[in-house]
């Protein structure tokens, strides 16, 4: 394995120190400051729409979200560089969180959101389409199968479940929108509809 670029390297660590602090040292007290409240909960701040995905719930919700920052996230900074790595993280990041307040307002949901989770479906999508072929071995299922299909996988399953679960907490707009703010950022960088065509260095993705 390539070592771990620096800027995904610097998101783990800070995700784990966050987590560490807010859980360990703070008593979730810097989490009512943090998480990403509903617009009419009156507790909405605006750097929560990035803030928020920087804390977990859980341990096994940090893991699972750090390994595939580190499994997808490092080969596009590797393919992209620092700052268009970093763009791109942000647009799902942001457009999760917008995603998520547009849901809680339209359907009354009070409660807040955390997790990098919008960020990571952005990823995904990224490698997906950067990558469509290539061969991996997901924890889940444990077989064999192309990027493409995994990724299709996943999305076709948020969006069923984004309607039917209802119960578990876990924010399957946000994730969906996670996807769309990556799409929507590779259309930018390749001047594509809804955007104006971009001319010069920097069109192609």
């Amino acid at each position: 394995m390539p070592p771990l670029p620096p800027l995904t390297q610097a998101l783990i660590l800070i995700n784990v120190a966050m987590f560490c602090l807010d859980d360990a040292l703070t008593g979730g007290a810097l989490r009512f400051y943090l998480e990403l409240w509903p617009l009419q909960s009156g507790n909405f701040l605006p750097w929560q729409l990035v803030s928020y995905a920087f804390l977990h719930g859980s341990i096994e919700h940090l893991f699972f979200n750090m390994l595939a920052l580190w499994m997808f996230g490092g080969e596009l900074e590797r393919v992209w560089g620092n700052r268009r790595y970093l763009e791109f993280l942000l647009a799902s990041v942001v457009a999760a969180g917008a995603t998520q307040l547009l849901m809680s307002f339209l359907g009354g949901w009070g409660h807040p959101m955390v997790g990098a989770s919008g960020g990571i479906y952005g990823l995904l999508l990224a490698y997906a389409m950067m990558f469509p072929n290539r061969i991996i071995m997901p924890l889940f299922p444990p077989i064999p199968m192309k990027v493409k299909y995994y990724v299709l996988g996943f999305g076709l399953l948020e969006l069923l479940l984004s309607w039917k679960d209802t119960t578990s907490g876990i924010a399957h707009f946000a994730h969906l929108g996670g996807m769309l703010g990556g799409w929507l950022m590779i259309r930018f960088w390749r001047g594509q509809p809804p955007f104006k065509s971009r001319r010069g260095p920097g069109r192609r993705f």
